[in-house]
């Protein structure tokens, strides 16, 4: 090998002069690292040369090479080139070269360790990691880190030196890279720890921690961030390791990273990191926060740190404090219950609204706003108290605080239109004052931050409210809003565009008279794409001709569709993800608005999200080297995302990520790993599919096999929202497809196993696949958002198609569906436990929203096993009846409320089945006619109804009569609760017509013709116009007498809305009144 040449090229490669790396890497890769004495060479370099720069680009090459060439070098001088290399490392000066040589050693001892040589390693790094010089020892600890990064469990001799070794460098005197490289190598051995396997490492380990923490406080007092930046990863990472390492001192972690958080006198960089690692606390160790009964605390802390927030207007996005205060006020608010996050927050508002200070006024607001997504139920509850703050916030002196008013009214109608929407009468006033107030001072950010706030606000309220009240806006906030469509600010522009689309959307036919000019204003941006900014505004014009389209019908759009759907399609070649994603929202859309009709531009369409969906993921890497030195730290925009570009990561960099390498460890990490944009876009692809094919049904024929067999590909995809969103359109598919089938002339399904009614061969195929794959997913999955949405997915389906689905080729899948429902409402199932944890802790009886909607879709999904199996499912209650009744004598209204909704229907559908029920079902419901809550009361009465008319045990049902009726008695006074009064009856028509000789129907029957007609509950209408009509069929003489009070009772529910009356009941209604007429 011509040495001097080979030093020659490798010089080359350090030259500012492209052309020239190009061809030395040409020549290096062909004619010198083919062969095994190039790594020697290399090798050489590292210890001997005078430049270091050229030291450390040789370390570079040699690391990449001695997996090739290592094990072809002669024994001797392997044993030779081990002693130059360590010795070189441990004197080397310079920091990075020597970290390069490091993982060089680290590389040579993966091949080593594998082949049962070098084992005197250990010993020479244990006395490296003990000596009395520091350089030495941060050469040791760094050696011994990143050699288990590489090795693993490979690593030589027993884990607990190890241990021992680092309960002393983690203290050591002089040097923060020692005691910082001590916790790296912890955090490694933590990655391998199995603690059930491992109890004395478990315990050495768990005795690490305050060594930990104390070396993170050292780092964050002495300013040493490269160091502290690297101790909060190590923490972070161990909360993807099992949950006992932490265990012991998990409570104490907490709450110095809240104090560090909430420490004014820290550095803001090292508070976020604080505030970041209490996140993915709250996140992933969910269950461990809320029994430390701490989110009160942490709740009161965030709140305080967002008050440092300023003027919201800033353009400035970097992460502060208050931001990521922000931040963890969303995660705590839908990961624990309100009891410990939304109560408190709400207490302590009234004196942040009502403070001197504008930034608390401001804090307090935004606050607010970050909590409803999770926990909407409960504010939804507390809205009477919760708006007139809003409405006197919108009247601030101070404009940063009226700004942060309108940001919480957007935030609370997004999660709670139809409640928000209710105070529209003092809502919209109030925010088109604020609109108009600063629309004429456009030149000062403050008031386009209003104006914008103002569109937003009005954007998401507007939808939550009726046609008819929608209207009456049109005309007011439609003309004002159109001005801004040319304005030159480009975040106006899209907030007004973006709120006319959602004022069409509500209004729906009072639009018609704007629609025209409003499509000549748009129209000119559908085409637009000379830079970022116009592909931007571009998507947003398609998203909001979507939402005019579904407002104004088929007819009206007609003219506007060819060039939308033209440039729809031209959108996905502008290498723009969100243009892309906003052209298959807008198929949806048309999809719906049209129907069949949409079908001559399904192939365009089909192909389009087909591309999305065979998309490579690993494509969107961008690697950046050398040339992008001057990039790093800023952000560049490719394919119109917004990137950050970090410095190049081959091993040049002395402070490797510790997360990414946990996940290549750690499986349990795959969930926390980043969504790239490529994802989220298939995410979006594969839910329109769903509403092409429910809305274009047989016109989708032709391309149905292609994309179930995407789809099926699709359903175990390692990012929640993909897996999420193929499962919710295969399982649409199937019920389509059923659909499609009954009109073609296949019975209406009967409820039963087996199935009596036998779908076409393909249909049954498709189903099983699906079930298949849904059973494979919904046992292990980690993500509640995901179980919540496959509860839905398989309830619906099960009501719509009947129990053919629950067949496959190997028998009924009903054990197995048993097995995950039960998991899921007692608490068990895997999305229900802390990362890392299993399942043998103790069950909590709160839940946060979210928490508790898993298992209220698992209770709809009982509901909807009982339709589709009938009195079948009586066997089945045997399993579900003691978790569901411990729910309806819950604490919370929700849980009772829907227990109670739960057992009442299962009764109805199972019919006689429910006899040997009876005793323990009367006395519970009975028991809940009581109760404080209107919802869970009404599902009593209507539970209690359909138990009289379903079970054979009569007696029981008729001894039991005079305490119902006094129980019924008082609830007729509740005339503001239409569904209670509706239940009621329902359940009273149910007593009549099973036992009408044991009831006193002349005294009954008035008091409930009063009810009549129906104002909300009109499933109810079913059994009472049947018991009427069979007491006329009788010649009963109360109901005889009490005609002329029914005729306009029945003339009304004849009339529209429709909906009051199924055909069945309808059709013996008509029956009647013709009879009584004669």
């Amino acid at each position: 090998m011509d040495e001097q040449q080979f030093v020659g090229l490798l010089e080359a490669l350090l030259q500012p002069d492209t052309e020239g790396v190009k061809s030395a890497t040409a020549t290096l890769n062909k004619q010198y690292y083919t062969s095994p004495a190039s790594l020697n060479g290399l090798l050489q370099i590292i210890c001997n040369h005078p430049k270091p720069e050229l030291r450390q680009l040789a370390a570079v090459e040699a690391r990449k090479l001695v997996t090739k060439h290592w094990a072809g070098l002669p024994a001797e001088q392997k044993a030779t080139l081990r002693n130059q290399i360590c010795q070189f490392t441990l004197n080397e000066e310079m920091t990075l070269t020597r970290h390069s040589a490091a993982r060089v050693i680290a590389a040579i001892a993966t091949q080593d360790f594998e082949d049962g040589e070098w084992g005197d390693l250990p010993a020479f790094l244990h006395q490296a990691a003990t000596s009395t010089n520091a350089r030495h020892r941060e050469v040791g600890t760094y050696i011994i880190w990143t050699t288990l990064e590489t090795v693993g469990d490979a690593f030589p001799g027993k884990k607990i030196d190890l241990y021992n070794l680092f309960s002393s460098t983690i203290k050591d005197p002089e040097s923060a890279e020692v005691r910082v490289n001590t916790m790296l190598a912890l955090s490694r051995l933590a990655m391998l720890l199995e603690p059930d396997e491992e109890p004395k490492e478990l315990a050495l380990f768990q005795d690490s921690i305050p060594g930990m923490v104390a070396v993170l406080q050292a780092t964050v007092q002495e300013g040493d961030e490269d160091h502290a930046l690297q101790a909060f990863e190590v923490f972070q990472t161990l909360l993807g390791c099992e949950s006992a390492l932490l265990q012991k001192h998990f409570a104490d972690l907490v709450k110095f990273m809240i104090e560090l958080g909430s420490n004014t006198e820290v550095d803001d960089d090292y508070r976020s990191q604080a505030l970041a690692f209490l996140m993915q606390c709250v996140r992933y160790r969910k269950l461990k926060v809320q029994g430390l009964r701490i989110g009160e605390e942490l709740t009161l802390k965030a709140l305080q740190i967002v008050t440092e927030l300023g003027d919201l207007a800033s353009e400035d996005e970097d992460v502060t404090p208050a931001r990521s205060a922000l931040g963890l006020l969303d995660i705590l608010a839908s990961s624990l219950p309100p009891s410990q996050v939304v109560i408190p927050l709400l207490k302590a508002l009234g004196g942040y609204f009502s403070s001197q200070n504008p930034d608390y006024r401001q804090a307090g607001v935004l606050a607010l706003g970050m909590c409803v997504e999770g926990a909407p139920d409960f504010i939804a509850t507390q809205l009477h108290e919760i708006l007139p703050a809003i409405l006197h916030l919108l009247e601030d002196s101070d404009l940063k605080v009226r700004g942060a008013a309108l940001n919480g009214v957007a935030r609370l109608a997004d999660d709670l239109a139809e409640d928000v929407g209710k105070e529209h009468a003092t809502l919209i006033p109030a925010m088109i004052k604020n609109y108009d107030l600063a629309v004429n001072n456009l030149n000062d950010e403050r008031s386009l931050q209003i104006v914008r706030g103002s569109c937003h606000a009005i954007d998401s309220l507007i939808e939550g409210l009726d046609p008819e009240d929608a209207a009456l806006y049109v005309s007011e906030l439609v003309p004002r809003f159109s001005k801004l469509f040319h304005h030159e600010d480009l975040k106006t522009k899209v907030a007004a565009i973006g709120a006319v689309g959602s004022i069409a959307s509500a209004s729906e036919q009072a639009f018609l008279p704007f629609f025209e000019q409003t499509m000549n204003a748009l129209s000119q941006y559908v085409t637009i794409k000379d830079s970022q900014e116009e592909l931007e505004l571009r998507g947003v014009v398609c998203d909001s001709l979507g939402k005019i389209a579904s407002a104004v019908g088929a007819q009206p759009f007609e003219p506007y569709v060819m060039p939308l759907m033209q440039a729809s399609e031209e959108a996905l070649h502008l290498d723009h993800p969100r243009l892309r994603e906003t052209s298959y929202i807008l198929w949806s859309t048309m999809a719906k608005v049209y129907e069949e009709g949409f079908e001559k531009f399904l192939e365009g369409a089909v192909k389009g999200l087909r591309d999305c969906l065979e998309q490579d993921e690993d494509a969107e890497l961008v690697e950046l080297g050398e040339q992008a030195q001057d990039l790093i730290g800023s952000e560049v925009v490719i394919e119109g995302r917004k990137v950050k570009v970090a410095a190049a990561t081959d091993d040049d960099d002395d402070d490797s990520d510790l997360n990414e390498a946990a996940m290549d460890a750690d499986d349990d990490w795959d969930d926390i790993a980043g969504v790239s944009a490529v994802a989220m876009e298939k995410e979006i692809a594969a839910e329109v599919l769903g509403d092409i094919i429910s809305h274009t049904k047989s016109a989708f024929l032709p391309y149905l096999q292609n994309t179930i067999e995407k789809l099926l590909e699709l359903v175990d995809h390692n990012y929640e929202g993909i897996r999420k969103a193929a499962l919710g359109t295969l399982w649409r598919t199937y019920a389509t497809l059923f659909q499609l089938a009954e009109t073609d002339g296949m019975a209406k399904w009967q409820p039963g196993l087996p199935p009596q009614v036998d779908p076409p061969a393909d249909l049954k195929k498709l189903g099983n696949l699906v079930m298949t794959a849904t059973m494979a997913i919904w046992q292990d999955e980690m993500d509640r958002g995901t179980v919540t949405d496959i509860n839905r997915d398989v309830g619906s389906t099960l009501k719509l198609c009947g129990p053919s689905m629950l067949m496959s080729e190997k028998g009924t899948v009903v054990p197995e569906m048993v097995q995950q429902l039960l998991a899921i409402i007692t608490k068990r199932h895997p999305c229900q436990q802390d990362l890392g944890d299993d399942d043998d802790g103790d069950v909590l009886d709160e839940s946060s929203e979210y928490d508790w909607l898993v298992i209220e879709t698992a209770m709809e999904v009982v509901t909807c096993l009982s339709v589709a199996l009938g009195p079948a499912f009586g066997e089945l209650w045997k399993a579900f009846e003691k978790p569901i009744v411990k729910y309806a004598s819950s604490q919370e209204h929700i849980e009772r409320s829907a227990a109670v909704g739960t057992i009442a229907e299962c009764v109805g559908n199972m019919g006689e089945a429910c006899t040997p029920y009876t005793t323990n079902l009367l006395k519970l419901l009975v028991h809940r006619l009581s109760d404080e809550d209107p919802e869970t009361k009404s599902n009593a009465v209507y539970g209690i109804g359909l138990l009289c008319e379903k079970t054979t045990s009569d007696a029981e049902i008729l001894n039991s009569l005079p305490t119902i009726f006094s129980k019924l008695e008082p609830l007729l006074d509740a005339q503001d609760q239409a569904r209670l009064l509706d239940n009621t009856a329902g359940c009273v028509s149910r007593f009549i017509s099973k036992h009408p000789d044991k009831m006193p129907i002349a005294e009954v029957l008035p008091r409930l013709i009063q009810l009549l007609p129906l104002r909300e509950d009109y499933e109810e209408n079913k059994p009472i116009f049947s018991m009427i009509v069979k007491l006329y069929q009788a010649n009963e003489p109360t109901i005889q007498q009490a005609t002329p009070t029914l005729m306009p009772i029945f003339e009304k529910v004849l009339s529209p809305p429709e909906d009051q009356l199924e055909d069945e009941t309808r059709a013996q209604l008509v029956e009647l009144v013709k009879y009584l007429q004669k």
